[in-house]
């Protein structure tokens, strides 16, 4: 039994270890993930922490609840067996109370009787025979009650070094049994939290979701209408696979699971899906787009101040672990309603509203360069179809972010060479 014990107490500090490198580990691939992730886009970047944090607080949860879980387990015979001893305890010192009760009224009643027949020694005079005898008597009376009171007396307190041996062994068991409750109370706690940071999760998981898809959308809404201008060449077939491949990717991602359908080893192993899981390659490009450098001279940025929130090429989505290529860049303009500017002279050649990106004016330059200006809060009067602008002319405003492309003969050009 001992022996079990041990062995069970090896395997708590091993798996604790195990557990403590998980979490290590995954911090690691966390903060990493992070860093690399706000450089790259950040319009997303608070959700994604938030997500991330709550994984590996989930998994600190996890752990102790693990802990508690198996220290709980270790301690589940132990606990009844401190129940059942406690109780015969119990029995136990209401006898020995009950004996020491009568053996003091005995030890009271022999000492009174001892007293009388000291009394009656005393009185005696040895004149005659029969007083004679009767002290005799008295004297033999006396001397059992003196043993009798000695005896009584040992008896009682050895009966009082018992109940103060149970006493203490009473209180040890108490403490023991109140050191598991509270473990208890602290294992349904720590369940209710892991069950609230799960749900929190959950929806966190769903919105970063629909925004994720939002912006896929968003970017085959783009390629779709530079398609439709013969700008640039889609593949049908590797575009319905892509989008096939990205659906397939965030719906098979791990679900965070409630901590009363799983064991700990699951819901460290399965709950949530981290940073350090191994990548989907799943890229948006489908048609095969080529990267082109800009070799003109050159030109003004669309917005006068401006800040990138997403920059052209790969990324990593650190949360469902696609990788996405980003043909644009996005710019976050220092005030609502900036301007929008023509970077080259040029000839409009689309300027509408669009279902997922809003306002979009494309303008055709020469050698084969067109410029597109996307998610625009309105488009300038007089930006039309057929129009020809110069460069700085004004095409639009933006309030959040400006959705900056660059393509050349069915190429593309990271927007940020421009200027």
């Amino acid at each position: 039994m001992r022996f079990l014990f041990i062995a069970l107490l090896f395997s708590l500090f091993a798996n604790a270890s195990t557990v403590d490198k998980k979490i290590k580990s995954t911090t690691s691939a966390i903060n990493s993930t992070k860093s690399e992730y706000s450089s790259i886009y950040s319009k997303m970047e608070q959700n994604a922490k938030e997500i991330l944090d709550q994984t590996l607080t989930i998994q600190k949860q996890q752990a102790r609840l693990q802990e508690l879980e198996q220290a709980l387990g270790l301690k589940a015979t132990i606990y009844k067996s401190n129940i059942n001893e406690l109780n015969g305890l119990s029995k136990t010192q209401a006898k020995l109370k009950k004996d020491q009760e009568d053996t003091e009224q005995k030890l009271i009643f022999n000492i009174a009787r001892m007293a009388s027949l000291t009394i009656l020694i005393d009185k005696q005079d040895g004149a005659n025979l029969d007083s004679i005898m009767s002290e005799e008597i008295i004297r033999v009376l006396a001397k059992q009650t003196k043993s009798d009171i000695q005896e009584l007396n040992t008896k009682f307190f050895e009966t009082g070094e018992q109940m103060s041996t149970l006493q203490q062994r009473s209180v040890q068991i108490k403490d023991e049994i109140s050191s598991i409750d509270q473990k208890r109370k602290e294992l349904k706690v720590a369940k209710e939290d892991n069950e609230k940071e799960l749900a929190k999760l959950k929806i966190n998981k769903q919105n970063y979701k629909v925004a994720l898809e939002k912006i896929l959308q968003q970017q085959d809404s783009l390629k779709q209408t530079l398609a439709s201008l013969n700008i640039i060449k889609i593949d049908e077939k590797r575009r319905a696979q892509e989008k096939e491949r990205q659906k397939q990717a965030m719906s098979n991602a791990p679900q965070p699971q409630s901590t009363s359908q799983t064991t700990p080893q699951e819901k460290l192993g399965k709950g949530v899906n981290t940073a350090a899981d191994k990548v989907k390659k799943v890229g948006s490009s489908y048609q095969s787009l080529e990267t082109v450098h800009y070799s003109g001279e050159k030109t003004i940025a669309p917005l006068e101040g401006y800040r990138v929130t997403k920059k052209y090429g790969n990324y990593t989505d650190p949360i469902y672990n696609i990788k996405i290529f980003n043909e644009s860049v996005s710019l976050a303009p220092n005030q609502k309603g900036e301007k929008v500017r023509n970077v080259f002279n040029g000839k409009v050649i689309f300027a509408k509203n669009t279902p997922l990106l809003d306002n979009v004016v494309i303008v055709e330059h020469d050698n084969g360069l067109h410029t597109i200006y996307a998610n625009l809060t309105q488009i300038a009067p007089g930006i039309q179809k057929g129009s020809k602008i110069v460069k700085g002319s004004v095409i639009g405003r933006v309030n959040d972010e400006l959705v900056f492309e660059v393509t050349q003969r069915d190429s593309h050009i990271d927007p940020l060479e421009l200027f």
